[in-house]
């Protein structure tokens, strides 16, 4: 008689545990959106394409340090202007990792165009060729809004009053911020090279935005081209998660504190798992043993 598969399951169990973990912790790659120029560039020495590799790599290289960079490379008609952001809670490691992914999607998904913008949960890239007609900073480039619209009153009032919070710190925090307020979670952030009052018009921009255009969804993202925000809506109170997530639920120390104890209480009660599972088939080949 063939053994029971509790101890199959064990292993099926901590097999889908480590590929939910690596999922989760590959959110901030994610695809929002992209956005390709109509105009391809004629190259037929293969200068634009020297231009756009020297820049991708340096590019790459820097996000190993910094969550902003801007920079320029070629000369004349070959000029081309580029720069990456990471989300300000995204560590420098996810940085990079994020960042790195960027130079074969935007070849992959715009191929060679005189500009480019690629954007992840975590990161984006944008690229200009010399001569590239320039867009408001207010220009709205994406929208996504939740299909589920909030029940009861007071919701309204509850997310403006966290919108005024996120527009008054992404000033006081210098391009970034992120919070919860009342079960709502909300995040702000501009270009790296935004002034601070600038940064909060951009903000209050997009909020209004968010109001107009998504109205009672729970949750909405607002892309201008100056910066962006985010928001959703927690009934039974935010969540946390890492800041490797989509969405980081935690800011400041807190959230470094709540990633601790999550790795260690999930670590524990992974361990505590295994060490049941082993003893369980143990005991199953105990007693095959005795017959």
């Amino acid at each position: 008689m063939g053994f029971p598969s509790k101890p199959f399951s064990c292993f099926l169990f901590l097999s889908l545990l480590s590929v939910n973990l690596s999922q989760s912790a590959l959110d901030y790659s994610t695809l929002v959106y992209k956005g390709c120029a109509k105009q391809a560039f004629q190259d037929p020495t293969g200068v634009y394409s020297q231009a756009i590799s020297a820049l991708f790599g340096s590019l790459v290289s820097q996000s190993t340090k910094t969550k902003f960079f801007k920079t320029t490379t070629g000369t004349g008609q070959t000029t081309i202007t580029g720069l990456f952001q990471c989300r300000g809670d995204l560590s420098n490691t996810d940085c990079y990792n994020c960042v790195s992914k960027l130079p074969v999607l935007t070849d992959k998904l715009c191929g060679k165009t005189i500009a480019a913008r690629i954007q992840l949960y975590g990161c984006y890239i944008l690229y200009e060729v010399a001569g590239f007609t320039q867009v408001s900073g207010m220009e709205m480039l994406y929208k996504t809004c939740g299909a589920t619209n909030a029940a009861g009153s007071g919701f309204e009032e509850r997310r403006d009053t966290a919108f005024s919070v996120m527009q008054n710190g992404v000033v006081s925090g210098h391009g970034f911020y992120a919070t919860n307020y009342q079960s709502m979670y909300v995040l702000g952030q501009c270009e790296g090279d935004v002034g601070d009052s600038d940064c909060g018009d951009c903000v209050k921009t997009a909020v209004q935005r968010a109001q107009v255009e998504c109205g009672n969804s729970i949750s909405g993202q607002i892309y201008l081209h100056k910066c962006f925000i985010s928001y959703s809506y927690y009934p039974n109170g935010v969540p946390r998660r890492s800041s490797s997530s989509s969405d980081s639920f935690s800011s400041g120390t807190g959230q470094k504190t709540g990633k601790t104890v999550a790795i260690i209480v999930g670590g524990a009660a992974g361990v505590g798992f295994v060490v049941i599972c082993l003893l369980f088939a143990r005991s199953l080949m105990k007693k095959h043993d005795d017959f």
